[in-house]
């Protein structure tokens, strides 16, 4: 095979990562199931909201004009004129010496253009006392003084929040448009594997790839599903390829990209499609495979959990998120490097470091141990044309 490990730089696997995605699809849902879903369209205003005038208090509306110098001392009197209970239509208008009484969110009488809390009146059977005066548009809201007909309530790529569902309803929007969840297919390889709940024999270790592929593509918005271990076999293999390519809109095939079984994972994505990367200069990371199968993009991923984490963050991270629309988020932080850090040059390094006090800490170790997966906070990359970063520099922390 042609381009078996022929090893290409990270800008040229990112590249090739982000044009092998399909553009994201869209489907219109329930108010009531788009909890954490992603816009796929800005949503519009389709009238005036609110579309009356309203108060923000329990008070009376008044004429600003009618309290200018009212005062505890010498208080403005006014005619309890009428009453807006809450959803009704005012009885009639306001007229100049007047107030109507009303609760928080009733309609504001026309003749009216402030409010008055309660705090600040007094009644005295149908006389009002207004102790303190208000400004034309205190205490309401004006009609589309919210948001007025085909403004923008909601912009395209915004994941709904709580929050947002209730802008939305209030709204009138029972349906929403958002970006489908694709579909991401899980598959683990190895003959060393074994499941979750069973205690590893000699030679054997758990599958963590799959639970933590799956749970990085929920995360980015994706649909995982779990195919299981499947034997380090051609045949196995390539079935399970298969089927996942048929029903998932990607595939991350976790392991099969060690010296000894990359070629057979990536001879079965050639003859199920093509092979666009195979050896990418990163370290960790390096037998990282990306491929076409089935006319699906498949991300082939280093055994190690530590390290198919890496490929992960800096390689599916930007698959998935072009295919569901789900805009990557990206938490970066700077520190001073507390140890140096040596590379090789030529290749880009990323490095487990954890964070204490404003410094970063490399967490230096066996490449086979997860203890530094577990207790680093993020990466620091070292450039490919590097040797290394020295101790006291800035960094830049990408978290996990």
């Amino acid at each position: 095979m042609s381009l078996f490990l022929r090893v290409v730089s990270l800008e040229e696997a990112l590249g090739v990562i982000r044009n092998i995605g399909p553009a994201p699809a869209e489907e219109e849902i329930l108010l009531g199931d788009a909890l954490h879903r992603v816009l796929s369209r800005d949503v519009v205003a389709r009238e005036d909201i609110p579309g009356f005038a309203r108060t923000t208090v329990d008070g009376y509306a008044v004429r600003a004009a009618d309290t200018v110098g009212a005062s505890e001392g010498i208080p403005a009197i006014l005619l309890v004129a009428g009453e807006v209970a809450m959803g009704r239509e005012p009885g009639g208008a306001l007229a100049a010496g007047e107030g109507f009484a009303l609760p928080t969110g009733a309609m504001l009488p026309p003749g009216a253009d402030a409010a008055v809390m309660v705090e600040h009146t007094e009644r005295i059977g149908d006389e009002l006392l207004v102790k303190r005066p208000v400004a034309p548009g205190e205490n309401i809201i004006l009609p589309a003084e919210d948001f007025a007909r085909g403004s923008v309530i909601l912009p395209r790529g915004r994941a709904i929040s709580p929050r947002d569902a209730g802008i939305l309803a209030a709204a009138g929007y029972e349906r929403v448009a958002v970006y489908r969840r694709p579909v991401v297919g899980i598959i683990s390889t190895g003959n060393e594997l074994v499941p979750i709940g069973v205690t590893p024999g000699p030679g054997r270790v758990r599958d963590a790839n799959g639970p933590m592929c799956a749970a990085f593509a929920e995360e980015s918005g994706c649909r995982p599903v779990l195919y299981g271990i499947v034997r380090d076999d051609r045949d196995a293999l390539g079935s399970a390829l298969d089927r996942a390519t048929r029903e998932c809109d990607a595939v991350l095939l976790s392991g099969g990209s060690s010296k000894d079984v990359r070629d057979l994972a990536a001879a079965i994505i050639g003859e199920k499609g093509e092979v666009l990367v195979h050896g990418i200069g990163i370290a960790p990371g390096k037998p990282t495979i990306i491929g076409r199968a089935g006319g699906r993009p498949v991300l082939g991923l280093p055994g190690h959990p530590a390290s198919a984490y890496v490929i992960l963050h800096v390689l599916a991270g930007p698959l998935l998120s072009g295919m569901s629309g789900v805009p990557r988020r990206e938490r970066r932080v700077t520190a001073v490097l507390a140890e140096n850090i040596p590379s090789q040059k030529g290749r880009v390094e990323f490095v487990r470091v954890r964070l204490g006090d404003g410094r970063a800490v490399p967490c230096f170790g066996k490449s086979g141990l997860l203890n530094t997966f577990a207790g680093s906070d993020g990466l620091v990359q070292v450039p490919a044309g590097s040797e290394g970063i020295e101790a006291g520099e800035t960094v830049e922390v990408i978290l996990w």
